[in-house]
């Protein structure tokens, strides 16, 4: 088995059913290309998001499915209050003009492919949320390294500032899984989740053990994880004006079990993608 596999092990069976599912569930706000129109009122016409499963609401309908209408970006849930439903209440020429390209397991690697594929639907506006996949290894030593992740995320960026060098980009800092675990490592229904389906296993891996080796790994994650959200920072930062970065505000997310589904108790449930989207949205797009 290789370390890409690995390395996703954890989304073993929703892979299974991701297939069967494809077509049936929605990505988003919609499959419509967008067309190149302005602006109104500062608000962009078109947009993208880019990322893993939390971005694609896969698990936020209580199965193991992607459930697009609950992104946090895209989204069409009322309940969720995305990006997509906020920006529409002041620029109805989005319509029908957002479009989700996240997919469970995606890591940093992936991140300039799905970048293009912004480019190439001329996107106004475009979100990025990645990282939790390359922290989320079987092993801390398989975790992807802070420098390679720089390098994909600064790949992405910079597909996306040549491509469109007039649209916005939104970096999210990535959700603290430490706290995660610390909320659900005396719960017995989470403890057997995470055991039985090998959830990020660097993390959650024997969660009620409190062996040294164990909290060392676990706080080797946590680092790691915050190594990944001061590159995202820089990458923006570096990026140049039309960038934002959230300033930590996933990261720094209230974290409960009441926030995530309780077919995992790993990805948010719709409650949560609300907490994320109302964390990251820019509320004026002036930048």
């Amino acid at each position: 088995m290789d370390r890409r596999v690995l390395l996703r092990r954890w989304h073993l069976v929703a892979f299974v059913l991701l297939g069967a599912m494809a077509l049936a569930c929605e990505q988003g706000a919609g499959g419509a290309e967008p067309r190149p129109t302005g602006s109104v009122k500062g608000y962009p016409s078109s947009m993208a998001a880019l990322g893993d499963s939390i971005t694609a609401g896969f698990g936020s309908c209580g199965t193991f499915l992607i459930c697009g209408r609950n992104s946090w970006s895209t989204g069409t849930a009322d309940a969720v209050d995305s990006h997509y439903l906020r920006i529409l209440a002041k620029n109805p020429r989005i319509e029908d003009h957002a479009r989700s390209f996240a997919q469970p397991g995606a890591q940093a690697e992936d991140l300039p492919g799905q970048a293009s594929r912004a480019v190439d639907m001329k996107a106004e506006y475009v979100t990025v949320l990645i990282g939790a996949n390359d922290a989320c290894a079987s092993t801390p030593a398989g975790m992807t390294s802070v420098k390679g992740f720089r390098a994909d995320v600064d790949q992405a960026l910079g597909r996306l500032k040549k491509g469109l060098p007039k649209s916005r980009v939104l970096v999210a800092s990535i959700p603290d899984i430490y706290r995660l675990w610390q909320a659900g490592q005396a719960n017995p229904d989470a403890v057997r989740v995470w055991s039985r389906a090998h959830i990020c296993p660097t993390m959650l891996a024997d969660p009620t053990s409190k062996a040294k080796p164990d909290e060392e790994r676990r706080r080797a994650v946590r680092a790691r994880i915050d190594d990944y959200n001061d590159q995202l920072r820089q990458s923006c930062k570096a990026y140049g004006k039309r960038c934002r970065w959230d300033n930590g505000s996933v990261h720094e997310s209230r974290v409960t079990l009441d926030l995530v589904n309780q077919v995992d108790y790993f990805h948010p449930n719709a409650e949560g993608q609300h907490e994320i989207a109302a964390a990251t949205y820019p509320g004026r797009f002036t930048w």
